[in-house]
């Protein structure tokens, strides 16, 4: 899970390099990270239910064999065209190893620690998308050819990782009785919903992953092209270490936060998150290192705690059958957070510049997390007596 996830967010601290290599414009750097979440997307819609069809082991194989693939031929782009197609790929690959691995982390553990799940999904999951920009950073601050080298350790640990999946058996994995053979219907868009009862919690723990997903996303999208305006550092290293920072900070949140209720868990999230913007906004204003460190902090705490109280949630709403269904449902609406906003960065930046487009976003998260917190917190669902500790 960690191989499979670190390339995707390899190419962030890069964007500012490709944008100066290939004389880009802004909307341009959002059109590669949009085009990559559209990737991963299609990878949930087409592919999200298939690891309760035919297993999580082998689509993690086929994640991890696609994560290469799309990794090499972004290695060797060119132009837009190729490095696009390179990481819609990745996208797609991204998508079908999250949601497998998380199916075959819930059938591998004892039952009743869902929770545990839960926790332990966002850490790997967080933790992997950290190396990425970590690795591009340093790779792209101090080598002489860092829009091709960046690429090689993501193509190294996945060629050992793909190796060590051919190789690995699991006797013990649950399979149906009867297997039918796979069908058109099988690969067809069709999302899955949780039961009526309990769709307007659904909906709410949805609005997790479309904050946190999107604030991270103008992170690892705009931060290399804005943050020479909030501290005096400057270089690909800057960048990819406070996108990793970020990540490794909100894996350490999870831990931390494992045992906390989920509705205190999900409503401190989302705090964090509104915070962390309101400090963008002001810093953007104040260029100071210290508001930066803040809310660098406030991000990673929010994207921590959301994305444990969404997948705890979701592994309580989920049933046996439907589990990588949910988790699919869940993740995309996840990333249309991070593609339409990333889309409306990109135009009103070409248009009135990135400072009116990181303003409008940071408003609109607080004035949508605001009253998010104060439903998640009082719904009845999301806050069951058998969910204190």
């Amino acid at each position: 899970m960690i191989v499979g996830v670190m390339g995707t967010a390899l190419i962030s601290p890069l964007y500012a390099l490709y944008k100066e290599a290939w004389q880009l414009q802004t909307s341009d750097i959002s059109l590669i990270y949009v085009l990559y979440m559209a990737g991963a997307l299609s990878g949930l819609l087409f592919l999200g239910r298939l690891p309760d069809r035919v297993g999580f082991l082998p689509m993690m194989r086929l994640g991890l064999a696609l994560v290469l693939t799309g990794t090499f031929i972004s290695m060797i782009a060119w132009d837009m065209l190729s490095l696009n197609i390179g990481r819609f790929i990745v996208g797609v690959a991204s998508s079908m190893i999250t949601t497998s691995s998380t199916v075959g982390l819930s059938r591998l553990s004892r039952s009743g620690s869902m929770q545990r799940v839960a926790m332990m999904t966002g850490f790997l999951m967080a933790f992997g998308f950290g190396l990425g920009p970590l690795v591009g950073g340093l790779v792209g601050q101090f080598s002489s050819n860092p829009l091709m080298i960046a690429y090689v350790p993501t193509l190294l640990l996945g060629a050992m990782g793909l190796l060590a999946l051919l190789r690995l058996k699991l006797p013990d994995e649950p399979r149906p009785k009867t297997r039918k053979r796979l069908a058109l219907h099988d690969v067809l868009p069709k999302l899955t919903w949780s039961q009526p009862e309990t769709s307007r919690a659904f909906v709410l723990t949805c609005c997790l992953p479309f904050l946190a997903f999107g604030v991270f996303g103008l992170y690892a999208s705009m931060a290399p092209l804005f943050l020479d305006q909030l501290v005096p550092w400057h270089g690909p290293a800057v960048s990819g270490t406070a996108i990793a920072l970020i990540l490794f900070m909100s894996a350490g949140v999870q831990v931390i936060s494992g045992r906390m209720p989920t509705h205190w868990c999900g409503v401190a999230g989302l705090a964090s998150l509104a915070i962390s913007n309101a400090l963008l906004i002001l810093n953007l204003l104040a260029s100071s290192s210290v508001l930066f460190a803040l809310g660098v902090v406030f991000t990673a705490m929010g994207h921590g705690m959301c994305m444990l109280a969404g997948m705890s949630m979701v592994n309580r709403l989920a049933t046996a059958g439907n589990r990588s269904g949910l988790m699919a449902t869940y993740l995309v609406i996840g990333y249309f957070g991070s593609i339409v906003p990333m889309m409306g960065i990109g135009w009103i930046a070409d248009y009135w510049g990135l400072d009116v487009a990181v303003r409008t976003f940071c408003s609109l998260v607080i004035v949508i997390a605001v009253p998010v917190a104060v439903f998640f917190q009082r719904h009845p669902h999301i806050r069951p007596a058998k969910d204190q500790p």
